[in-house]
């Protein structure tokens, strides 16, 4: 039951998740009451996705660091000033500027681990990658943000640090321990049974968080379109210069559709998260619009990759 709710679930996210964000929007005043369970969700979500990581995967960064390295250059440094370049250009708005660099600088998708294997890129690599890159956040995160938010906004960096550790170092050493201890089985007997639960956790957080863009997205402006637009085109532009870099450095179809998922995908959730507990609710629009597009575009690259092993190297698709 729990295998097929869970296919269910995974088969049918990209419509779920804008269905959720909609259903948030419409019901905004019961989303305001839950806001206080997002950060256990959240918490919830991070243990089960790292009951199936382990110790061995860090080796990886011994046999490839410089992916390692550029992954988390470019999603923690190329990605925020392009985002933050863009933004300052077509709006005039210090909020949506925030929203846009806290949009790509949050860590990347453990959501990226499906589509590595779907594709038949390198996992451990990308398990090591998604491993290094959360536990780094705290550090990383809080950096970014005190250089964009600047006088404008002002944000307790020490509460964000703590609020990263609670719902993303923390919960990923435990399931890492308990991963180690039980030698495997934990993940092959919960993972299963958990995994629904926490499509269901994150289904929850886009609507309970829903609430907080409602005032902007209830009516439809030109602002409004022009964030969604520009959101799209950002996503576009991450896959595809993930892919393109990787191409030119390695010429390694492997590592490059591996560096393209976990370059072009965002743990958006988080992102949602810290954008309404340390800022106000306008900073949420460009992160909150991601989640729209982010499963539908991983699939449409997916087809790209495909190619692109095709045409460079003659490799038959990977699905």
């Amino acid at each position: 039951m729990f295998s097929s709710l869970n296919i269910f679930l995974q088969r049918w996210i990209a419509i779920l998740t804008p269905l959720s964000l909609v259903f948030g929007v419409l019901f905004h005043q019961v989303g305001e009451q839950l806001l206080f369970i997002v950060s256990w969700l959240f918490a919830f979500m991070t243990f089960v996705g790292s009951l199936g990581m382990n110790v061995k995967e860090v080796r990886m960064v011994r046999k490839y660091p410089a992916v390692v390295l550029a992954s988390i250059t470019f999603l923690h440094i190329v990605m925020p000033a392009w985002a933050y370049f863009l933004s300052i250009i077509f709006f005039d708005d210090h909020l949506l500027t925030v929203g846009f660099v806290l949009a790509v600088a949050i860590p990347t998708g453990v959501t990226s681990v499906i589509w590595v294997t779907i594709s038949k890129g390198n996992l451990p690599l990308c398990l090591s990658i998604i491993l290094i890159d959360t536990l780094l956040a705290p550090i990383i995160l809080p950096a970014i943000l005190y250089f964009v938010v600047g006088e404008s906004v002002t944000i307790d960096t020490m509460s964000l640090i703590l609020n990263l550790l609670w719902m993303i170092v923390l919960p990923t050493i435990l399931g890492i321990t308990l991963n180690e201890l039980s030698k495997g089985s934990i993940q092959k007997k919960w993972g299963p049974r958990l995994a629904p639960f926490s499509k269901l956790s994150l289904f929850a957080i886009i609507a309970i968080n829903g609430s907080a863009v409602a005032p902007y997205v209830q009516k439809v402006s030109f602002e409004l379109a022009g964030v969604i637009a520009l959101v799209l085109f950002i996503a576009l532009t991450g896959y595809a210069s993930a892919l393109w870099i990787a191409h030119v450095l390695w010429k390694d179809p492997v590592i490059a559709t591996t560096f393209m998922f976990v370059g072009g995908m965002r743990n958006i959730a988080t992102g949602v998260v810290i954008a309404t507990t340390f800022f106000p609710a306008k900073v949420v629009m460009p992160i909150v619009f991601g989640m729209l597009f982010q499963q539908v575009l991983a699939s449409v690259y997916n087809k790209v990759a495909n190619w692109y092993g095709r045409h460079h190297f003659g490799i038959n698709e990977g699905v």
